[in-house]
């Protein structure tokens, strides 16, 4: 992957600096993994990029990784020194990242430093700025997150696997006994079961919700049990690699669901239907998101669903594009998003249906879901 790397870490170097003469500053995490990937160790295997890691993407081609490896979590020792044009330092003490690799800009020449002003605090800012008092700083935008928009198959293969292992869990949950069990114990079993699967650990926080609670974007578990009758809503997802996916079912607890159930559902389920099939290159990112609102404002929902229908997955489970009503732009093909509309009515819960997906063309077979378990409303 050393080659994949370098081949982004190029692409950003001809846009930031067609001319020569500007180093970027790479300091958001995602990013930083993005366009530096695992560092080569002198142990057995490859070390992590470690938290607060700053990446200097070179103008003369000179790429340097700075950090604070731990050997607690590296086992494989140190960064080796330099492997496929990126040099990897590690530095001691409290020594800042982004300081260092400002001042190594400053040393080797570089006329401008491109920074990203959007993850930079103020004070960082300035630390970065007096260690090159003779270099100009400029902001780098987000042209990091415009080049991760489009997942390579690599990418896309990490993915299926934390979607594989998402199902996975999800599915031995479903098989077990659930009246009487807490919102929180079932979020952490969910969670030990991502683990025990081979994910890295949780994409995000895993969410548990039943009865009143069901249907809520975003609710952390709490202490209340799962009761007869309840809808019973789970969002989660596992982290492989990096890479994160998420899904999210609805379920009825008991023998059957009530006819109030059944009508949400089903309103819910057509609303994540319309959306999937608008998933298409060229699709406008507003359109996605507006096939799902009709839908549910056609049944008397239309102030239900929440500010975005999805967005992208990756690195992160919150990337770019949005799929939102003011969002500009189109789809593309190997951009995965997530279709997730919901719907919670105050004091009686709700649903939520959540899918992770990659945009392909017809000719491609079109939307390539990868969360495969059953959309079907289950009473549990």
């Amino acid at each position: 992957m050393s080659e994949v790397h370098a081949a982004r870490r190029s692409r950003l170097r001809s846009r930031c600096s067609p001319a020569g003469g500007v180093a970027a500053l790479i300091s958001r995490p995602a990013n930083v993994r993005s366009l530096a990937g695992s560092v080569p160790a002198t142990g057995s295997g490859p070390c992590d990029v470690p938290p607060g890691a700053a990446l200097l993407v070179g103008h003369a081609g000179h790429d340097v990784l700075f950090g604070h490896w731990d050997p607690a979590r590296d086992p494989a020792g140190p960064p080796v020194a330099e492997e496929g044009g990126l040099r990897a330092v590690a530095l001691d003490g409290a020594d800042d990242p982004a300081v260092a690799a400002a001042e190594l800009a400053a040393r080797a020449g570089a006329e401008a430093l491109a920074v990203e002003e959007h993850h930079l605090t103020v004070a960082r800012h300035r630390a970065v700025t007096s260690a090159a008092p003779g270099m100009k700083l400029t902001d780098l935008g987000c042209a990091v997150e415009a080049q991760r928009l489009v997942k390579d198959e690599d990418e896309i293969a990490a993915l299926r696997v934390a979607a594989e292992i998402t199902d996975r869990a999800l599915g031995e949950l479903l098989e077990s006994i659930l009246v009487g069990r807490t919102e929180r114990h079932l979020a952490l079993e969910l969670e030990r079961r991502l683990v025990d699967h081979g994910a890295d650990g949780p994409a995000f926080p895993t969410s548990v919700a039943t009865g009143g609670h069901s249907g809520l974007a975003g609710h952390r578990p709490t202490d209340r049990r799962v009761e007869e009758g309840d809808f019973l809503t789970v969002r989660l997802g596992a982290r492989f690699r990096g890479y994160r996916c998420q899904i999210g079912r609805t379920f009825v607890i008991g023998t059957s669901p009530a006819d109030w159930q059944i009508e949400l559902y089903e309103v819910v389920f057509n609303a994540q239907r319309a959306a999937r099939e608008a998933l298409a290159p060229g699709a406008e990112y507003r359109e996605v998101d507006r096939a799902a609102r009709d839908v549910l404002a056609a049944a008397g929902h239309g102030t239900a669903l929440g500010p975005v229908t999805g967005h992208g997955v990756g690195l992160e489970i919150g990337e770019d594009p949005r799929l939102s009503p003011a969002a500009m732009g189109r789809l593309g093909p190997c951009v995965p998003v997530t279709v997730e509309p919901g719907v919670h009515l105050p004091g009686r819960g709700g649903v939520r249906i959540d899918d992770t997906l990659v945009v392909r063309s017809l000719a491609d077979g079109g939307p390539e879901l990868l969360t495969i378990t059953t959309k079907e409303l289950l009473a549990l």
